[in-house]
């Protein structure tokens, strides 16, 4: 017993040295890739910008990360604008090629990234793209560009943009499992459906009306940089008429059909009108590195840019969750800098707990007695993401921002049917009349839903208070424009939840204006963990990971997707200020 405790003692620390040894292996060839110096390009070069990683607003300093490459999930939107910011100026870069990309970004931030291309091409150089096939996201993207190639067995998907809900009422029914739902306001559908079979009138009007704004932005855009008239191009999403290469060339929707070594040829000739010169590809990474050390605004004095993304949770938060932990230690680092002049506050949310988000809120009200404060929304700034920027000094929002969804709910689940079924009897004994309130096995009784629904009527109160005084009006004018109802940027600003339509660096401009500064840097918030402790984190997460992956393998995509809502609305704590359904545009 003796020899096998000592050789599984040998063994385990001769893996452990061994996993040291790898660790500081990797440290060092890391921190001496970092200290070389610029990346190294050779003249005349292409941008190559493959988005093959979802896009998130902020991934964290990866300038001053050296491990970010090796272990990021996710790309920084702010890191592509600025490296194709600063492609623009740069001698050695002469264009942009677009490949092969299925963006998993959001419509705001995609406009961001298209914006910023047109932006790019005003210095002379040239955008080209190419695809295998797009999706109609991608095309968006793709349609800026001076020449658009496509695959000869390709496709390109164009027809209009659609929105589809799932409804669980009949599948309470047969499981037994069921939602209890207390809310106010009338286009509030987050909990639709656990309640009907088919979507209400109140709802599909507001969908309908939403995914019609974002289309027209869409489209406005596209015939623009195609010299199609959006006439034509419903027409020609109606007709399905880019469904295949020739049609999409037929239409005016692509340029041309090539392979992509034809296409490798015409980027050639683009350069420096010479095919037979190798042609210099500069992948996105790389020129992340390069470009962060070009940061182009710079200056003593700073704007604090805080990114607040994701759901809005009751806790300490992170990259991917907003929590009052992680927000209150940002905006109140950024209020006490001194060299900070003004807060940017990105929102980037569906919403969540109403609890955490009057919390933030609160320090907002706080920092704006100190410098000013306004808000850039992105892809979606609904609900409780609503509620952190209405009371900012000026508001912010993309066209196809989605926004509003001023209403609160609250599910509580309940087992009372499957409880039967499978033949469990719950039985409580408590002290008072209300001590034993609520129980997952019995049905809901009267006075613990007034007790609910009161606490819903109070935070919506409070939501439409704290809106109408930021946004200097009438609760009743608030409230004729909330009942949870959702409104695309466009919209928004007709009615008066936003002040400007722009993007990010509007909203810095502005910031910049109020606070009457003309040369400043930007300082962003909030810290995140940087490569190596992400790794940490993930080594310890790897069988959940493996987890995820067998249970999708065996019930299947879609399935998994359901069994993640029923999940998540387990998991709800509290009121919720949550934006009503779930929307993808593909």
């Amino acid at each position: 017993m003796n020899f096998l405790r000592n050789l599984l003692a040998a063994i385990l620390g001769c893996l452990v040295a061994f996993g040291i040894i790898f660790i500081m292996i990797f440290v060092f060839g890391a921190l001496l890739g970092s200290s070389e110096g610029k990346v190294v390009i050779e003249k005349p070069a292409v941008l190559e910008l493959q988005l093959k990683l979802p896009i998130s607003d902020y991934v964290g300093d990866s300038a001053n990360d050296p491990f970010s490459n090796f272990f990021s999930q996710s790309q920084g939107l702010d890191e592509i604008l600025n490296a194709i910011r600063v492609a623009k100026d740069d001698e050695d870069i002469k264009g942009i090629s677009i490949s092969n990309n299925f963006i998993l970004a959001g419509l705001a931030q995609t406009q961001a990234i298209r914006r910023a291309l047109l932006d790019f091409k005003s210095s002379g150089k040239f955008v080209y793209t190419y695809g295998d096939f797009y999706l109609q996201k991608d095309y968006y993207l793709a349609s800026v560009a001076d020449s658009i190639f496509i695959n000869p067995v390709g496709a390109l998907d164009f027809k209009g943009l659609s929105s589809e809900v799932l409804f669980y009422k009949e599948l309470q029914e047969k499981t037994g499992v069921k939602m209890e739902v207390i809310r106010h306001g009338k286009y509030k559908s987050a909990v639709e459906p656990y309640l009907e079979n088919e979507m209400s009138e109140a709802n599909r009007t507001q969908i309908k009306e939403l995914i019609s704004s974002l289309w027209i932005s869409m489209v406005d855009e596209i015939s623009e940089s195609r010299n199609i008239s959006p006439a034509n191009l419903n027409s020609i999403a109606d007709t399905l008429g880019g469904r295949s290469p020739e049609y999409a060339k037929a239409s005016g929707l692509i340029d041309e059909i090539a392979f992509y070594d034809e296409y490798e040829s015409k980027l050639k000739l683009a350069v420096d009108g010479d095919i037979n010169k190798d042609l210099n590809l500069v992948s996105l990474d790389d020129y992340v590195s390069r470009s962060n050390k070009r940061i182009k605004k710079s200056g003593s004095n700073k704007i604090a840019v805080i990114f607040a993304q994701g759901e809005i949770i009751y806790g300490e938060g992170g990259p991917s969750l907003i929590g009052q932990g992680v927000m209150k230690e940002a905006i109140i680092k950024a209020k006490e800098d001194k060299k900070v002049k003004a807060i940017v506050l990105r929102v980037n949310s569906p919403g969540g707990s109403a609890l955490t988000s009057d919390i933030i809120w609160r320090e907002i009200e706080l920092a704006k007695k100190v410098k000013p404060v306004i808000v850039s929304m992105g892809n979606v700034a609904a609900s409780g993401g609503y509620y952190i920027a209405a009371g900012a000094d000026k508001i912010f929002a993309e066209p196809t921002t989605i926004t509003g969804s001023i209403g609160v709910f609250g599910t509580v689940p309940n087992f009372t049917e499957l409880a039967k079924n499978i033949g469990v009897n719950a039985e409580q004994v408590g002290t008072n009349k209300n001590s034993v309130d609520y129980s997952f096995f019995e049905p809901m009784n009267d006075s613990f839903k007034s007790v609910v629904q009161e606490s819903i009527e109070r935070t919506y109160d409070t939501f439409l208070a704290r809106v109408a005084q930021g946004r200097n009006k009438t609760i009743a004018e608030i409230d004729s424009m909330a009942q949870g109802r959702v409104w695309s940027g466009v919209d928004a600003k007709r009615i008066g939840l936003v002040d400007e339509l722009g993007d990010l660096d509007d909203a810095i401009a502005e910031a910049a204006k109020m606070a009457e500064l003309e040369e400043f840097g930007i300082k962003k918030f909030p810290r995140y963990k940087t490569g190596i402790e992400r790794l940490m984190e993930d080594m310890k997460g790897a069988s959940a990971s493996a987890k995820k992956s067998f249970i999708e393998e065996e019930i299947g995509v879609e399935a998994y997707d359901i069994l993640k809502r029923v999940k998540s609305a387990l998991g709800q704590k509290g009121v919720q200020a949550r934006m009503p359904f779930e929307i993808n545009i593909k």
